[in-house]
């Protein structure tokens, strides 16, 4: 057993990052050979967007070292488009591992957010200040009961991702 498969991980059947990696490729922003950078649903910034594995993985601890290599010099291309794109204050990227951490998703997955201008949810990531439950007491699960109510207020249209990947993909290093 490996120390990745001991913590508690989120089910999600099927995993919505390979759907989304396999289904919808106008989601993909860029892509290595260990990964895939896309678009997220929910915009808590404009442009933000995750770094995941192809390999279907949970978590951290389950990758392997060409993986890791991969996910920070993808992260690192993408935070370089998205300074190109949009200007930024600061690029904040953040990774979950297990329920426990907040990870939400059974795929691994690197976010890397371009903080604007203007953001009123102060420093770490956006979904502790825009969901209610942010600061739940220690040693408790997530409890997701209002969590499609909150990723309404984020959520962007078919159209507005489809642009914001085009504008960061036209800022990518050739």
């Amino acid at each position: 057993m490996t120390a990745g498969a001991m913590l508690e991980l989120p089910v999600r059947e099927p995993c919505d990052l390979c759907v989304a990696a396999r289904d919808e490729p106008w989601k993909v922003i860029d892509e290595g050979e260990h990964t895939l950078t896309v678009i997220n649903p929910w915009q808590f910034e404009v442009g933000q967007c995750c770094v995941i594995t192809r390999r279907h993985v949970a978590t951290l601890l389950e990758l392997s070292d060409p993986e890791c290599a991969a996910i920070l010099a993808a992260a690192r291309r993408v935070a370089g488009a998205l300074v190109g794109a949009y200007r930024p204050l600061g690029i904040l990227t953040f990774q979950n591992n297990g329920v426990y951490s907040g990870q939400e998703t059974p795929h691994f997955h690197f976010h890397v957010v371009p903080r604007q201008p203007g953001s009123d949810w102060g420093i770490g990531p956006p979904q502790l200040a825009t969901f209610d439950g942010a600061g739940r007491e220690p040693g408790t699960a997530h409890d997701s009961a209002g969590d499609m109510q909150r990723r309404e207020r984020v959520q962007a249209s078919v159209a507005q991702l489809a642009e914001t990947v085009r504008k960061i993909r036209s800022n990518l290093p050739a």
